[in-house]
């Protein structure tokens, strides 16, 4: 796992959207798009870079981590909608290969399954974009998500669902269920990358990296996976007891392993 910290929410959001800009440069051609506050900078940088520099993301596909069950996708939140206005809207990915779970249909665990389904049918994701809530959780499996599991049905907790409240009118409009892609789905992406910034999320950081393995901090299932990269602000970082260090690799990485 490389741990990148800089100082601020902006800095952040630019090395975040090199990780993806490279990943697309080698190769690769699906993207894991998340949604929530933590990945707005790295949106508004590649929409800078698009409408200022060129950028096209026309050949990529995309996938969404998770979604809201019993909103319909003309929702202003549900994450299909969400997720174009934040970002699709303004480049040129077609808006046709961007995919999602199906919130609506009647038989939502069977919609769960036919989204794990698909994602491998259309060869997998190249490099996953996540945030993480301050119980630790990513996507939304919630603490205690096996962490092996596969795209499904979650409840979610009080905590997540007065976190997202103020994307709604009040926390009576915040839906109780998910579907979202499980920590196993997430784990067969070949990069991940999380984003955190903040002092609220510096315990949620710490406990993912430094912590134990343990389904009680989903995140930290990142410390099994060979690529990933974890972007945080120094107020994300406040807690973690090796920062110098991460600092130290950072700045003495051999040009081949480094991020710009």
């Amino acid at each position: 796992m490389e741990i990148v910290i800089l100082p601020t929410e902006q800095q952040c959001g630019v090395v975040a959207a090199d990780v993806i800009t490279d990943a697309i440069a080698a190769g690769g051609t699906t993207l894991g798009l998340a949604t929530g506050s933590s990945p707005l900078f790295v949106y508004s940088e590649l929409i800078r870079r698009h409408r200022d520099d060129g950028y096209s993301f026309a050949a990529l596909q995309a996938f969404l981590l998770d979604e809201y069950v019993g909103l319909p996708a003309a929702h202003p939140e549900s994450y299909a909608r969400v997720i174009r206005r934040e970002l699709i809207d303004h480049v040129d990915i077609d808006s046709d290969r961007v995919y999602g779970p199906d919130g609506m249909s009647e038989d939502i665990c069977a919609a769960a399954q036919r989204y794990d389904t698909d994602i491998a049918a259309r060869g997998s994701i190249d490099i996953q974009l996540l945030g993480i809530g301050v119980n630790g959780h990513i996507g939304f499996n919630e603490p205690t998500s096996a962490l092996l599991s596969r795209t499904r049905v979650k409840t979610l907790s009080e905590q997540t669902r007065t976190d997202n409240a103020r994307f709604f009118d009040d926390i009576e409009q915040v839906p109780r269920h998910v579907i979202t892609q499980g920590l196993g789905t997430i784990c067969e992406t070949k990069q991940l990358l999380l984003i955190a910034t903040g002092s609220h999320k510096a315990a949620a950081i710490a406990a993912a990296v430094e912590g134990p393995l343990s389904a009680g901090c989903p995140a930290s299932v990142l410390q099994l996976h060979p690529h990933a990269t974890v972007v945080i602000d120094d107020a994300a970082a406040a807690g973690l007891a090796n920062a110098d260090f991460y600092r130290y690799v950072r700045e003495h990485k051999p040009d081949m392993q480094r991020i710009r």
